[in-house]
């Protein structure tokens, strides 16, 4: 049950992708984060709502909050065990992510996870200038603590980012576009391969959308599961549904809120 339950906090398919154990990292790659197209502008202010199901049963919520902060973004997101899931093995994991919101590059990812009786905080921080990334991690059940400092190359994204920043990319049948991940110390190209046009009904309504479905560089999803997203086909590019299918089950997450807010 606890392999089934931390997916759900893996509220991003993009990170089930790249932290996959046994991916391979990039490491001093010369490739470097596209930046967004033409005319694209993050969300000032908005807030997702996802339900999230793993086979046919609730199985919890993830919340995505974008908020302007000067010249960069913020991405905050919550996710959290509900019912019969939550009784077995609760998770209640927060994530915060800031970016560039010219260029992409991410500069912080915090995560702060509660899955059963683990309970992990972490900081990366990158520190473009001096070409490296910081990472800080406490245990808040023993109270270790960890500092690791690694070579990074180039603009990256990372974990939690790297779902939504994709919809700045242009999204066009046929077209595939990397990502350059970072995640605690390790830099993963993630191949975004655009699939086929798909109509999507979820509570908010039916969406005309591109299938696209994320596979690390390693290979690695593949042998696991597969992973995808759907975004709608329009200038927005919004993930109103997201599913990864793994030899255990399936977890989908289906967008049921979209606020201004």
């Amino acid at each position: 049950m606890k392999t089934r339950a931390n997916a759900v906090s893996l509220f991003c398919a993009f990170a089930l992708a790249a932290a996959v154990p046994g991916t391979r990292a990039i490491a001093q790659q010369a490739t470097t984060l596209a930046p967004p197209r033409p005319g694209y502008s993050f969300p000032q202010k908005q807030t997702l709502t996802y339900a999230v199901d793993w086979r046919v049963f609730p199985a919890g919520t993830a919340v995505i909050h974008f908020e302007q902060a000067g010249d960069r973004e913020r991405i905050a997101a919550s996710a959290d065990t509900i019912g019969a899931i939550n009784m077995l093995f609760h998770v209640s994991d927060r994530f915060q992510s800031d970016f560039d919101r010219e260029k992409g590059c991410t500069y912080d990812f915090d995560k702060q996870t509660v899955e059963g009786r683990r309970q992990i905080n972490s900081t990366e921080r990158l520190d473009y200038a001096n070409g490296k990334s910081i990472l800080d991690e406490k245990n808040q059940v023993t109270g270790q603590t960890k500092h690791l400092e690694a070579k990074v190359g180039g603009c990256l994204t990372d974990l939690l980012t790297g779902v939504f920043y994709a919809s700045s990319q242009p999204i066009v049948l046929g077209h595939n576009f990397v990502l350059p991940v970072v995640d605690a110390m390790s830099t993963v190209l993630v191949t975004m391969k655009i699939e086929g046009r798909e109509e999507i009904k979820t509570p908010l309504g039916t969406f005309k959308t591109l299938r696209v479905q994320p596979t690390a560089d390693a290979g690695v999803v593949k042998n696991r599961g597969n992973i995808w997203i759907w975004y709608t086909d329009d200038e927005r590019h919004l993930p109103v549904q997201m599913r990864a299918r793994l030899f255990w089950g399936t977890i989908t997450f289906r967008l049921i809120g979209n606020e201004n807010k």
